[in-house]
């Protein structure tokens, strides 16, 4: 996961930074990471992204920069690193804040080992107590890895238990190796980017550029757990939620899977949909903008899909909304009678809520 952006906040202005850009409360104890967007002035969802608090350093390293005041490690995906970079830039200079944004995205590594087996693995490897009382889930620490100092996060992007590896550039070889070695005898293996894929949207976890976009906002993705709206603290793009959440939302972020049986024969909820198919739905391959039908409307399209191989069905997601114009309650995403299209066809869908693997979240804890 090297091709992650990696960036520092850092000065005496960088908690005051911090509370404004993010939507969550990052300005918790050094040692905790937290899972946040970063908004614009309408709500809308400028990234995601992790923020880690640092403990003050007075002496640079590999792994921090020497700062006075506040620190915050910030990791996202690579892809939109340079988009990140320039709304931080942005909303520091409008702010006159005192601090600096440091880029050390092609001086750290990354490296993410995720799975039942992730624990049993990294505790050759890393010289630390990796139980859950030892090290939480959404905290990080430095440590050595086969004599590496990495930072260490627990944390998971495809819904398992697992820690990222944050490594200098010149640990990065030795310390995979030695996970490598370590995890011969269970099972490690190497996973690419579609792997991710599949399994971050199985759990249901948000994928900035396609689920989440400037004109998509956290409360209508599903996301409003990372919103301190409870706390009277002051953030970029809070007067937009609320006033969106006191008017009602106008669209919803809504999971569906591909079911079975399959129609056969038109359906009276989508009497105006295309012809069904006879083919088996639940794998009908989806890739994005596929009209999504609610009781015979077309009520949004497709943003992502993949298929889930846990729940062995095509998953989707897309945001719908209601064609009277009124705002999307709950109860009206649970009773319509959807389908998807593809290319013409049309395949019953079943919507929900959460996502249908794990929704207890047992997995990121370790308990399989």
């Amino acid at each position: 996961m090297s091709y992650f952006g990696k960036f520092y906040l850092v000065g005496l202005d960088a908690r005051k930074a911090a509370d404004w850009l993010f939507s969550a409360d990052v300005s918790r104890p050094p040692g905790s990471t937290v899972y946040t967007c970063m908004l614009n002035h309408r709500g809308g969802t400028e990234s995601d992204l992790t923020v880690s608090r640092l403990a003050p350093s007075h002496q640079a390293s590999p792994l921090a920069p020497a700062f006075e005041g506040d620190g915050y490690y910030l990791a996202m995906g690579g892809a939109v690193a340079q988009h990140n970079w320039s709304h931080i830039t942005t909303v520091l200079q409008d702010q006159k804040s005192q601090c600096q944004l440091i880029d050390s995205s092609e001086d750290l590594g990354m490296i993410s080992i995720q799975g039942p087996a992730s624990r049993a693995i990294l505790q050759e490897v890393l010289d630390a107590d990796l139980s859950n009382e030892a090290f939480p889930f959404s905290t990080h620490k430095l440590l050595r890895a086969a004599g590496h100092l990495v930072r260490a996060m627990r944390l998971s992007f495809v819904g398992e238990l697992g820690w990222e590896l944050h490594i200098p550039k010149a640990s990065c070889v030795p310390v995979y190796r030695a996970v490598m070695a370590a995890g011969a005898k269970h099972g490690l293996i190497n996973a690419g980017y579609r792997a991710i894929d599949s399994l971050s949207i199985e759990k249901g976890y948000r994928h900035w550029h396609a689920d989440l976009r400037p004109d998509d906002s956290p409360l209508e993705a599903g996301l409003a757990f990372t919103c301190k709206l409870k706390s009277p603290v002051p953030f970029l793009g809070r007067e937009a939620l609320e006033q969106q959440r006191a008017a009602g939302l106008r669209r919803r972020l809504v999971c569906f899977t591909m079911e079975e049986p399959l129609w056969t024969r038109p359906h009276p909820a989508v009497s105006g949909a295309p012809a069904f198919s006879t083919a088996s739905s639940s794998k009908v391959p989806m890739f994005g903008l596929e009209a999504i039908w609610r009781n015979g409307q077309v009520v949004g399209h497709v943003r992502r899909a993949d298929f889930g191989f846990a729940i062995d069905k095509t998953i989707a997601y897309g945001y719908i909304h209601d064609p009277s114009g009124g705002p999307v309650s709950l109860d009206f995403v649970k009773s319509g009678d959807y389908a998807l299209e593809r290319m013409g066809v049309t395949y019953g869908a079943q919507a929900h809520l959460k996502s249908p693997f794990d929704p207890n979240n047992k997995r990121v804890k370790g308990i399989y």
